[in-house]
């Protein structure tokens, strides 16, 4: 092989390794989605049970509906607010409680900082 030959092939290849070693550790250190595991529960309009399954950590949730009652059975601590973005009065539900009915919300969010 001729020395242009190697000069080349080397200046072609060390990026693409350069890539792909980049791209393998990205996927190596990317873990799972963080989630607070488990089931969160609320009334809704007309006394309508509604859950959501494995709610995600730290993402400020809003309600689309009236919601009370909050029911947290996730392993993870939350926080209902009175109004949307998380905000307004806040009532924080530990992980296997609940809050009684009167407890009215707009947003909440999981595992809060």
């Amino acid at each position: 092989m001729s020395n242009f030959t190697k000069d080349f092939t080397m200046r072609l290849l060390r990026p693409l390794a350069v890539a792909l070693g980049g791209l393998a550790l990205t996927v190596i250190t990317m873990g799972p989605a963080a989630a607070a595991e488990g089931t969160f529960v609320w009334v809704g309009p007309k006394g309508k049970a509604y859950a959501i399954q494995n709610p995600p950590d730290r993402k400020c949730l809003e309600m689309a509906q009236e919601a009370r009652g909050p029911q947290n059975a996730t392993k993870k601590a939350l926080v209902v607010y009175s109004k949307p973005k998380c905000k307004g009065a806040a009532h924080r539900v530990t992980p296997g409680h609940s809050a009684s009915g009167s407890v009215h919300f707009a947003s909440v969010v999981f595992n809060p900082r």
